[in-house]
Parts: C-alpha cells; sequence; structure tokens
C-alpha cells in the first residue's frame, strides 16, 4: 500500500482527483438527455429513468467489489477495469433501439463509474494522506468530483446542438479511456499479502456489519443518494417543464442562456461549482469537528432547502438559488462519511468498507431516479417524489446523531 505522506498534494492526490473530474463530469451529463432520448424513441420518462437507476444500483453494487478487488489486486488493475467498463457500457448504450438494452448496458457504465470512482480512488488519497491531511485530501479529491460535475452537463448541453445524442455517447465512451493515461500518478498500488487479507477481511467485515453505528452510517448514507441521483437525473428536466420563463433581458439572457433547458443544464453545473468550495470546507471541516454532527447538519440544510424549495414557485432566481445552496452541501458528506469509517475502522480495508456504506447510497440513488421517471409518469409533475427526498433527508440527519464516533479496534483475525 502506500506510504504516507506528510504533504497535501502530493501526484497521488493529482492523479486521483484527474481520474475523478474525469468521472464525474460523464456521469453527470446523464440528466441532460432524458427528453432527448424519450423523443428520439417515443419512449416513456420511466424507461430511460430505469436505465439511469440501474446504472446507480450497479456502480453500488460495484464499490465494495471493485474497493476488494484493489485490495487484492492492486489499485490500477481495478481502475483499468472500470475504465473499459465505463467506455463498454458507453458505447454499447448509443446503438440500442430499446429500453431494455439500454438498461442491460448501464450495468457496465455503473461498473465502470465504481471502478474509477469514490470507493477506490478515495481508499488511495486516504492511505497516501498522513493523519493530519487526511480529512482535507478526501475533501479536495471529492471536489474533483463536483469539477466535473461543472463542466460535464454543460458539455453535453453544448455537444447535443450539434450532434445526435449515439454521438455524444461515443464521444464519452472515449473519453472514459482517458482516466487509464493519469494511472501512473498513483504509484505501484501493490496489494497487500494474500495471506493477510485471507486472515482479516472476513472478520472485519462481520464485527463491521454486526456494529450499530456501522448499520447507521449505512442507513444514513441512503438519503444522499436519493437525493442526488435524482436531481442529477432529473432536475434538468424538472427546470425545463416546470421553471418559469426567462425573461429577455435578464442576466441569464444576457449571458445566452434563453431558454429553461439551458437553464436546466447549467443548474447541474453550478450546483457542481458551488460543491467545490463545499466539499473542501466540510473536509477543513471533518479535521477540527465531530464528522457525525457535521453530517447531521448538513441533512439537515439540505432537507430545509429542499422544502422551501418545492414550496415556493419555480422561477429562474430560484433554480439559481437552490443550486448554489444545495451545491454547497452536495458531496459534503462524502469526505465526511468517508473519513468517519477510516476513523472508526481504519485504513486497511477503507476501501471495501466504505464501499459497503457506498452501496446503501446508490440503493437511494436507484430509488430517487426511479420513482423520478414513475412518479412523472403517473403524476404528470415531480412533487410527490421531491416530497419524499425531502422525508429521507430528515431521517438521514436523526439517525446520525447516535453514532459512536471512536475507533472500533477491529482484530485481525476472527
Amino acid at each position: 500500500m502506500s506510504q504516507s505522506s506528510h504533504k497535501l498534494v502530493t501526484p497521488i492526490l493529482i492523479g486521483g482527483c484527474i481520474i475523478l473530474l474525469i468521472n464525474f463530469s460523464l456521469r453527470a451529463s446523464f440528466g441532460v438527455f432524458q427528453i432527448p432520448v424519450q423523443e428520439s424513441y417515443g419512449w416513456l420518462r420511466a424507461d430511460f429513468s430505469l436505465a439511469i437507476a440501474i446504472q446507480n444500483l450497479a456502480w453500488g453494487i460495484g464499490q465494495p467489489i471493485f474497493g476488494a478487488l484493489a485490495e487484492r489486486w492492486g489499485d490500477r488493475w481495478a481502475i483499468i477495469l472500470g475504465s473499459a467498463l465505463y467506455a463498454i457500457g458507453l458505447a454499447m448504450s448509443a446503438v440500442v433501439t430499446t429500453p431494455e438494452a439500454m438498461q442491460m448496458w448501464e450495468i457496465a457504465v455503473g461498473f465502470g463509474i465504481a471502478g474509477t470512482g469514490f470507493g477506490v480512488i478515495l481508499a488511495v488519497v486516504g492511505r497516501a494522506a498522513s493523519d493530519e491531511h487526511r480529512s482535507m485530501a478526501l475533501g479536495i479529491a471529492t471536489a474533483a468530483g463536483s469539477a466535473g460535475q461543472v463542466v460535464g452537463a454543460p458539455l453535453a448541453e453544448a455537444l447535443l446542438s450539434l450532434m445526435a445524442w449515439q454521438s455524444v455517447f461515443l464521444t464519452f465512451a472515449g473519453l472514459s479511456l482517458t482516466m487509464m493515461l493519469f494511472l501512473p500518478l498513483l504509484g505501484s498500488g501493490k496489494p497487500a499479502a494474500p495471506t493477510e487479507l485471507e486472515e482479516s477481511m472476513g472478520s472485519v467485515l462481520k464485527r463491521a456489519f454486526r456494529d450499530p453505528s456501522y448499520l447507521m452510517i449505512f442507513a444514513g448514507f441512503f438519503s444522499c443518494g436519493y437525493q442526488l441521483a435524482f436531481i442529477t437525473a432529473h432536475f434538468p428536466a424538472l427546470v425545463t417543464e416546470m421553471c418559469g420563463p426567462i425573461a429577455p433581458g435578464s442576466m441569464l439572457h444576457s449571458i445566452g442562456i434563453t431558454t429553461t433547458s439551458a437553464l436546466g443544464a447549467w443548474s447541474i453545473s453550478l450546483i457542481g461549482a458551488a460543491n467545490i468550495a463545499g466539499t473542501i470546507f466540510a473536509g477543513w471541516l471533518g479535521n477540527r469537528y465531530s464528522r457525525k454532527y457535521l453530517l447531521a447538519g448538513i441533512y439537515t440544510l439540505r432537507t430545509l432547502i429542499a422544502a422551501a424549495f418545492i414550496l415556493t414557485p419555480i422561477t429562474p432566481g430560484t433554480v439559481l438559488l437552490f443550486s448554489v445552496g444545495m451545491g454547497s452541501l452536495w458531496l459534503a458528506t462524502v469526505p465526511l462519511t468517508s473519513g468517519l469509517v477510516a476513523y472508526i475502522y481504519g485504513l486497511r480495508y477503507m476501501g471495501t468498507l466504505y464501499g459497503f456504506v457506498f452501496l446503501s447510497h446508490q440503493l437511494g440513488s436507484f430509488l430517487g431516479v426511479w420513482l423520478g421517471g414513475t412518479l412523472y409518469d403517473q403524476t404528470g409533475g415531480y412533487t410527490v417524489v421531491w416530497w419524499v427526498g425531502v422525508g429521507v433527508g430528515a431521517f438521514s440527519a436523526l439517525i446520525h446523531l447516535p453514532v459512536r464516533e471512536a475507533p472500533a479496534r477491529l482484530p485481525a483475525t476472527a
């Protein structure tokens, strides 16, 4: 495993940030394709929503798998496999003609996101950072994913004005392969000895799942996935269809955002931009204050912001305010949650243990995306599914409070 460094900025941190930036720039763009895919094939909104939901579920299932693969084979092989699956899934999604085929190939995309995403990369960054810099390093790496979100949705919107959505998918498939170019920055990524893994991994997992604190962290991360995936997949369409018009001569109109469709894409970008600062700030706070109370506070603020947005008329101004407010809290939970797992259970199996916690996140993602499309088709709008998100956010704020924030000292053998 990588040796800890007393410097905050290292080649490992830089390489991890670039890989996460590329990964999340592609992933954050999928909501922009909701309407083009629906209009191209005449599918229901639920059909493409289910494809994205399956992608999120595959991402969650793949996260502990790739975390374990990285610990057994080495980080590089996990990232290479993830990048290849990402490209294959996107390329094949571009040539399908049925919802079922799209949904099947999104499984490969989800596994590709897992192999090049937070579970693997944050474990690499966390192991390489010193104790004094770990929370901040995790915050910076997470913010790199947000930087990708700033780029992804507007890039997809721009490319859609030049080519069909299928061609954009093929372009993104090529971009996903470029993540392999930055592997040298991550170091050797040598796996641990197989005997060490066989002696301790099973024991650590059993003890973790018997620990009420681990189960509460697992359950609490569910709402984060629900809210983020729903907004990523459906907010551009929600803004396109439910937002009031952009007035001629307004600030937005003067900078070229003249349609609610463009505003929907740029809202995802604005969320990502606000989150860069929010996530780094959360990482800084995580070095100084109780992570469980910070998480409870973030979920409380998310709940209040989401409730306020749906209770007021949706206008370009409220879309911008919501994007900045929710964006500042968007991935702020990730460095705190991953840091909490590392603090309680140690770094040795951070990738695997955080991977299982992230599975809960993706179960929430699946539900948020799938319910978004299904209830839209049934009710003609997003209001009902939005209020479900408000409820699960409040649940997560409460369930983090009893977490025992102290090292668990799990034994190395059963």
